[in-house]
């Protein structure tokens, strides 16, 4: 919508494994238009070619990726499969088409289990699950390709926690069976769909002792990607940002922060840490204020009751 907003002409490629046709009738309730939508993969080579020789694109955003920790880790080559080839497969769509400007959904487990918080866009990268292992081989994928082609202009942002929905209620997070990750399960256990929501470990060294991370308005992040395409329109770069808060905040503070914001509770159990999982991980958000003028607005509150209100106006999500 922002892209919209912005005056682009948008057509989305979607396979629908956990996302929704609906969405598309909403954004034109939203925004008064109807954006152009094709069912189809990223890893369907014949699919691409088919969309990329019909229509004139200018630049890619790159979203299609598995995206869940923890499954990640029980389903590895399904990530590698999808993540990595799928990105190869899209690469080589473009450039048979002369289409040199993509900006890549990287994300901030590239950066392991880091030495120390915040996180610079310079730190050592690696990875503690076969998630961030994809998208940390994508990254140096697109270091490769752009040495070898100066011409394209690339864009790799590491996002850090998304959270949030549209201020409509309208359009929102709706993950298919039981959700990966945090904030959809807290709010669907708010709404009534499961009894209570699991804490992955309240033993790290923090002063809680569970996971902290830099949650991110999902709106904010729309913003982020807007001013990243706009800066690669007249350059060639291969650029590298973060786009996150600059704060941590802990799983135990989300659960919180979000009952204030619902005026609902939210039970939760303690069980073991999650296979992959960090203790610490949030931004410095510097080098993306200086480079392209952006910063995050959103606050934790609005991040929450942006949430219940798309989880309460939909229980069900677009079913």
């Amino acid at each position: 919508m922002a892209l919209i907003h912005a005056g682009y002409r948008v057509l989305v490629l979607d396979n629908l494994a956990n996302s929704c046709r609906e969405v598309m009738q909403r954004v034109n309730t939203i925004c008064g238009v109807l954006p152009e939508f094709v069912e189809g993969y990223v890893r369907d080579r014949k699919c691409l070619e088919a969309l990329f020789s019909g229509q004139h694109v200018d630049a890619v955003m790159h979203f299609a990726g598995l995206k869940a920790v923890g499954e990640s880790v029980e389903q590895p080559l399904a990530y590698y499969d999808n993540n990595v080839s799928g990105t190869l497969n899209l690469l080589a769509t473009m450039e048979d088409f002369g289409v040199r400007t993509l900006v890549f959904s990287s994300s901030a487990t590239v950066y392991g289990d880091p030495a120390s918080v915040p996180i610079q866009e310079d730190f050592p990268r690696s990875a503690t699950n076969p998630y961030g292992r994809s998208k940390l081989m994508v990254e140096e994928i697109l270091a490769d390709w752009h040495l070898a082609n100066p011409a394209w202009s690339i864009a790799r942002l590491r996002y850090f926690n998304p959270v949030g929905s549209h201020p409509s209620g309208l359009i929102g997070e709706d993950p298919q069976g039981v959700p990966n990750n945090l904030m959809p399960f807290v709010a669907q256990v708010a709404v009534g769909r499961h009894e209570a929501l699991s804490v992955f470990g309240d033993d790290y060294d923090t002063p809680d002792g569970t996971g902290v991370r830099d949650y991110i308005h999902v709106m904010d992040l729309v913003e982020g990607h807007v001013a990243a395409l706009q800066y690669m329109w007249q350059r060639t770069d291969l650029l590298t940002l973060n786009l996150g808060t600059g704060k941590g905040v802990s799983v135990l503070e989300m659960v919180r922060a979000f009952e204030k914001a619902s005026g609902r509770s939210v039970p939760f159990r303690i069980v073991e840490r999650r296979p992959g999982d960090i203790a610490c991980c949030w931004a410095d958000p510097g080098l993306a204020r200086e480079l392209l003028g952006w910063q995050s607005s959103r606050d934790l509150d609005q991040m929450c009751r942006d949430l219940w209100r798309w989880q309460e106006t939909n229980p069900l999500g677009y079913r």
